[in-house]
């Protein structure tokens, strides 16, 4: 046995035994205790022939399923388990009336499909809605957080839309019905895991993906996580079906969750609390609208509160995208409809918060009142307030403002009134379209923007520090124009100047104002702006095509690389996409990877720059 074997074979034994935490993801969640009837259970089956593509190490020592110094490596007795624990596949009701022989396979214990409502489907109660491909394998606690654990590919549901549509059960793997496979691609959760990865580091709330099992085929399962799996059509569910006893059932629930897992204050109970959770989604909701607009973040979110975890945070990346320019006008195409813009997403986001503003008076009130009604609630100007506010935020910290200075610059009148100037004459430039018009393209409609307002908060201050004075409007268009952009879209008019000139001048202003508030020497400040939105606003940026493209290059790699090096391509890549200088992370040291994965990575970057701009 050679010495490499002989280490993997001593690191396998001395944590062979350190993986018990698996063993609680066995199908039993206090969610089918909490609320009877808001789910369906399905028997479920070891799936044969995958291998894990990848693993998230540093999540599963944040979940306590593996100890704080286990190496970044597969042993063979953790990807036994891993595999044990999620490679499953469930036995539905196609498969219980062809083949009831499969049941002798079973678990012990089944696994739920949650129900939920859900626009695809013909019902807009949720009477039929929900998991449609998914599992939810269990909790785990660790760090003094309990983890909701669920599993994507796992076998089609009788909560698909095919099913609500047709109204008959499919077999997994049904490729003739849209939604009645029950499988998932493994690129997309590739894609999902980077994103993922991405935006947790830039400190966007979201699940994150465990675990990636390959089938070889084109499928797989992604395993995913997060500290409470529920979102708002887990609640508009019953609400929309009038059933207040379930709907107290779940809110109940997840408000001990959330009091356990300390992201609410002291328990709370009965009307306060039903108060709290209105108000608490406003303030999420609000603040969730205002980042996806300021960052580009495009997640469809509608009336059923689908898409979307309660707290605001990203769940289901299917139609999720990261916008290099602000692409507003860009539509998903979803088989039978259109989805939300980036702009809408605001208005959804305050109907749903609306929704909870009805479901807490509800609950209170012991009878659902119309949702007409709740349209001036105080929840409503809670969500507006926060969306205000964290916009004005966000916009100063794209400038470069330090987060220490957030709060003593918008506590002064006159730098606040600026900074909503210069908003306005920001999103007169950002908001610019194409000549060319809404096209159709792969997966639905977009009509282009024109400017990179990255661009030109990155080179602004760098020239002011030089001592270059104002750029000449030409310069300026220059700067920020976007391969998306033809020549006439970008034209120098009068009333074009005229902005040009007022971008500068109240960009100027506001520089000089902060001087004064912040004590701070104008060249020290302007030196931080430089260095601040030099990462804030880096040239490679990821976007949802970058991420499309780099995981399918990933996955034609991944039998020429050592499987370990893909956890760390992952996660080295996604490092290097954190653009928060509060957040920022050390690039990775690609020396000791393998000669293929260090060319990937370079790869990857180069696609992060060349698709910059784009959806």
């Amino acid at each position: 046995m050679g010495k490499s074997m002989v280490e993997s074979a001593r690191t396998s034994c001395r944590w062979t035994g350190s993986y018990g935490g698996f063993g609680k993801l066995d199908g039993s969640h206090p969610f089918k205790e909490a609320v009877p009837g808001a789910f369906v259970d399905y028997p479920v089956r070891f799936r044969d022939g995958g291998r894990v593509f990848y693993f998230n190490f540093a999540l599963a020592r944040e979940m306590g399923l593996i100890p704080r110094a286990h190496p970044d490596a597969m042993t063979p007795a953790l990807t036994r388990i891993v595999l044990d624990t999620f490679s499953l596949q469930i036995i539905n009701e196609y498969d219980l009336m062809h083949h009831p022989e499969l049941l002798a396979q079973a678990r012990p214990k089944p696994y739920m499909a949650t129900r939920y409502l859900q626009l695809q489907h013909p019902s807009r109660k949720g009477l039929t809605s929900g998991d449609g491909r998914s599992i939810w394998n269990g909790c785990v606690t660790g760090r003094r957080t309990t983890w909701d654990v669920s599993s994507c590919g796992t076998g089609v549901t009788r909560l698909s839309p095919a099913s609500g549509r047709e109204k008959k059960f499919f077999r997994t793997g049904d490729v003739d019905a849209s939604y009645g496979s029950g499988l998932a691609d493994l690129w997309d959760g590739v894609a999902a895991a980077m994103m993922s990865e991405v935006l947790h580091g830039n400190g966007v709330k979201t699940e994150r993906t465990l675990a990636i099992i390959d089938y070889g085929d084109g499928s797989a399962i992604s395993v995913r996580a997060y500290p409470n799996l529920l979102r708002p059509a887990h609640f508009l569910h019953h609400l929309k079906q009038g059933n207040l006893n379930s709907l107290r059932q779940v809110v109940d629930y997840y408000i001990a969750r959330q009091s356990a897992n300390g992201d609410w204050p002291a328990p709370l109970s009965g009307a306060r609390a039903y108060r709290y959770l209105a108000q608490r989604i406003a303030a999420d909701f609000g603040r969730m609208a205002a980042r996806f607009e300021s960052e580009y973040i495009f997640c469809w979110i509608d009336w059923d509160g689908d898409n979307i975890l309660m707290d605001g945070g990203i769940i289901d990346y299917g139609s999720l995208r990261q916008f290099g320019l602000f692409h507003h006008e860009y539509r998903y195409d979803d088989v039978d409809r259109m989805s939300t813009t980036i702009r809408e997403q605001r208005a959804k986001a305050r109907y749903v918060v609306q929704a909870f503003a009805q479901i807490a008076d509800g609950l209170i009130s012991g009878h659902k009142k119309n949702i007409k009604g709740f349209r001036a609630d105080a929840a409503l100007r809670s969500f507006d307030a926060a969306f205000a506010a964290h916009r004005e935020e966000l916009l100063l910290y794209k400038l470069g403002y330090a987060p220490e200075l957030h709060r003593r610059l918008l506590a002064d009148a006159g730098f606040r009134e600026d900074l909503r100037r210069f908003g306005r004459v920001f999103s007169y430039f950002e908001r610019a379209k194409s000549k060319r018009g809404p096209y159709d393209i792969a997966d639905g409609v977009t009509w282009d923007a024109v400017f990179c307002m990255r661009d030109v908060l990155r080179e602004l201050p760098v020239r002011y520090q030089a001592g270059e004075g104002r750029v000449d409007a030409h310069e300026f268009i220059r700067i920020m124009r976007s391969k998306y952009a033809s020549r006439e879209d970008v034209l120098v008019y009068p009333a074009r100047r005229r902005r040009i000139d007022r971008f500068q001048e109240i960009y100027l202003r506001l520089l000089d104002r902060a001087v004064e508030v912040s004590g701070r020497s104008r060249a020290r400040l302007l030196a931080d702006l430089v260095r601040r939105s030099a990462l804030i606003n880096r040239y490679e940026r990821i976007t949802g095509d970058a991420a499309l493209i780099t995981s399918k290059r990933l996955i034609k790699s991944r039998n020429t690389m050592n499987k370990n090096d893909i956890y760390k391509l992952i996660s080295g890549f996604a490092s290097s996409q954190v653009l928060r200088p509060e957040r920022r992370v050390r690039v990775p040291d690609t020396v000791t990877w393998d000669r293929c994965a260090r060319m990937l990575y370079q790869s990857m970057i180069r696609v992060v720059a060349e698709y910059r701009e784009g959806l």
